[in-house]
């Protein structure tokens, strides 16, 4: 391997872990949301058991990994990936400074649909249309991008009208501690549920480009190492917390109790840990927010802030475009300066990380705000400081 091609190696690697540690932190919502938000578990104890269930979940399965390193982009006729390993680097920054804009403005994007969406713009941009492999696409990432928000949403509603309806003392509060237990359960199976699809993204995106580099044989899946290090990463970006988007989803798309966590939390369980023992590489973020719309019309008298999720479906609906236009934007630059290119990518995705991060400092969100505007946890909390 010729020094050039090793930096560019190097620096895939180490922008693909920024982006896992920006995934886990950007995803830590979809796990703890609703048990924080109905006071199950203190925030800093559930970012923290989010992160160690996270680093699990990478180990227990590979589907999705292999599905990213042999489904999206093609070979050519010599079985060499059409796409290099700058063309990755410059696929993920696109993927980190949108995952960033969304974490700023508190908005639970798909992580995933970034990653996909600024690897696709630059493979096109690079090597063009025939690049990508369309079929795989729609596969195993359009098509079930489609469904799962449904199906988790349904599935999260029939599971509310149950619950309610097998215990009329729900609303109760002596009944509420029960349901609190059930769901650090649930909350538990989602961030294990998350490590076993989020983590293994990055881990794809690792194995695609030493495949590309010609280090590693085609149609193998992630090494030992890159499964450690991304199961790392994601879980060290989890027990971080990132509380600006789980307030959103906790407080702000409707009012969550204990009940209707512990359906949104089994719901969305079920969905991610069934797409990825399948190899569909769901977006968590997507299951999630479809799994709390389903509680709240599952609820009588519940209501579901449409303005609110409307703005989360118009956050999924750009992540496509704009992802695969920085990604885009990265392979322009990195293909014209080769490694000038490269180090000019990366020096403005560097800074404009630090700005963003600036900004989101002058308006912070916290453990000790999260809550605010949750129906169950904030009694709780003032119990517990009283």
């Amino acid at each position: 391997m010729d020094t050039a091609l090793l930096v560019t190696v190097v620096l895939v690697v180490v922008f693909a872990l920024v982006f896992d540690f920006t995934n886990g932190f950007h995803d830590t919502a979809n796990a703890m949301a609703t048990s924080v938000a109905t006071g199950a578990l203190k925030p800093r104890t559930a970012v923290i058991i989010a992160g160690v269930l996270n680093l699990v979940g990478a180990f227990l399965s590979t589907e999705v990994a292999k599905t990213i390193s042999s489904g999206i982009i093609k070979t050519d006729s010599s079985g060499r990936e059409m796409i290099t390993p700058a063309l990755i680097f410059a696929g993920l920054v696109g993927a980190i400074i949108w995952n960033l804009v969304t974490w700023y403005l508190g908005l639970p994007s798909s992580s995933s649909h970034a990653l996909f969406s600024g690897l696709i713009g630059a493979a096109i941009l690079g090597a063009g249309l025939g690049a990508v492999s369309w079929t795989g696409v729609l596969s195993s990432i359009v098509i079930p991008a489609l469904l799962a928000p449904i199906v988790a949403g349904v599935a999260a509603l029939i599971g509310t009208v149950i619950v309610y309806r097998m215990t009329k003392q729900a609303t109760v509060p002596h009944a509420k501690p029960a349901f609190r237990i059930a769901q650090t359960v649930s909350a538990s199976l989602v961030a294990l549920a998350h490590g076993t699809s989020d983590a293994q993204k990055t881990m794809g995106v690792i194995t695609l480009t030493l495949v590309a580099a010609n280090v590693q044989d085609p149609e193998t899946g992630p090494q030992f190492w890159v499964i450690l290090t991304c199961g790392l990463a994601i879980g060290l970006g989890t027990a971080v917390g990132g509380f600006r988007i789980m307030k959103t989803v906790g407080t702000k798309i409707t009012p969550v109790e204990s009940p209707q966590g512990f359906a949104a939390e089994t719901a969305s369980a079920a969905t991610i840990l069934a797409s990825s023992h399948l190899g569909f590489p769901l977006s968590t973020t997507q299951v999630v927010s479809g799994s709390i719309v389903g509680v709240g019309l599952g609820k009588r008298l519940a209501q579901v802030n449409w303005g609110v999720a409307g703005k989360i479906g118009l956050g999924w609906l750009f992540t496509l475009p704009a992802a695969a236009a920085v990604g885009a934007l990265s392979a322009l630059v990195v293909v014209a300066g080769s490694t000038v290119g490269l180090v000019i990518v990366a020096v403005v995705a560097v800074a404009g990380v630090v700005v963003i991060f600036r900004l989101a400092s002058k308006k912070p969100v916290t453990a000790k705000n999260v809550n605010e505007g949750a129906p169950e946890a904030a009694p709780r909390m003032q119990e517990a400081t009283a």
